[in-house]
């Protein structure tokens, strides 16, 4: 089974394949699922893995000071015009997300 960041880099490239179109709302549901799957596989997740599930969403509210949306998905969608769109801002805020967070590990 794939790691999550190598999964997503196919979604990336590929979103039909993975998700029919592309999609931020999608990919979430894909993403809760691929957790889902890896838990019922006894599969545990990485460090950063973890860190992404556990801390993208809080990270993204604080970016966007918006703290009563329920996921990044919808966090996303606040700033976008369509899903095409939100999926293309969650890789980049995810790029943003993986950058902070491997300077904090390294500090």
């Amino acid at each position: 089974m794939l790691g999550l960041f190598e999964l997503l880099e196919q979604i990336k490239a590929n979103p039909g394949l993975y998700l029919g179109r592309p999609s931020v709302s999608d990919l979430l549901m894909f993403l809760n699922g691929y957790e889902f799957a890896r838990s019922q596989l006894g599969i545990e997740l990485t460090e950063a893995e973890e860190r992404f599930y556990d801390q993208f969403q809080p990270w993204l509210q604080q970016k966007l000071g918006v703290t009563s949306v329920t996921s990044w998905a919808k966090l996303i969608l606040l700033s976008c015009h369509d899903e095409k769109s939100g999926f293309e801002q969650f890789f980049q805020r995810l790029e943003q997300f993986v950058a902070e967070a491997s300077s904090e590990v390294a500090a």
